[in-house]
């Protein structure tokens, strides 16, 4: 008996690095320009009010990547957009710090996913920083907490800082930190790269413009 359970603790032992490696990526994976520009057209196509788009989210094993192109018209001086677009409020769940009466322009924060900005097209200024006040909670069973960014934050912006950004610029935001955009010129355009470590994502998610 002692000798039969040893056995299968060996073969136990053997097989977990395998099991481990069968979790991770074998292959890169390829987004091709096509890829990202027929997300574009599927999101125009389909009137999209939210100018977010997940193209995939990648297994990396020990955690998920999420990759996005994010697509913003212009809008004026004064004005508030969320940087992770529209998300669907719990009716219930408040987040950030309760100023009552605290106007201005929005943002948005995500508890568990940081974002590396590329700007592949237009300008805009960018805010971040600070704190959000008067926030409210994503719903567990919205788009940006379940496929874009994980459970979120958005509402009222005070204390950030205003940065203008253009073609080729690369700009990192950490989890946690409220960000968003008070101008837009004409549009802005780019990608979102969103390291996922809880694996808060949809496990494998495609687009459906890249899943036909």
């Amino acid at each position: 008996m002692k000798n039969k359970a040893l056995q299968i603790l060996v073969i136990w032992i053997a097989a977990s690095p395998v099991v481990a490696l069968a979790q991770a990526p074998k292959d890169g994976v390829y987004i091709s320009d096509e890829d990202v520009k027929a997300v574009l057209k599927h999101s125009l196509d389909t009137k999209r009010t939210n100018p977010d788009n997940t193209l995939r989210v990648v297994d990396m094993g020990k955690y998920q990547l999420g990759v996005a192109v994010i697509h913003r018209g212009a809008m004026g001086g004064g004005g508030g957009n969320a940087g992770g677009g529209a998300a669907a409020a719990s009716p219930v769940l408040a987040c950030g710090e309760q100023r009552p009466g605290a106007t201005g322009l929005t943002g948005i924060f995500h508890d568990d996913t940081a974002e590396s900005y590329v700007v592949i097209s237009g300008s805009a200024t960018l805010i971040m920083g600070g704190t959000v006040v008067n926030g409210r909670r994503s719903a567990p069973d919205a788009e940006v907490t379940t496929i874009l960014n994980g459970p979120s934050c958005s509402g009222t912006m005070v204390g950030y800082t205003s940065r203008e950004i253009k073609t080729g610029d690369i700009i990192i935001i950490p989890e946690g930190m409220p960000h968003g955009f008070s101008a837009i010129p004409d549009h802005v355009t780019y990608l979102s790269i969103r390291p996922d470590l809880k694996k808060v994502l949809q496990h494998g998610y495609v687009n459906p413009a890249l899943s036909k």
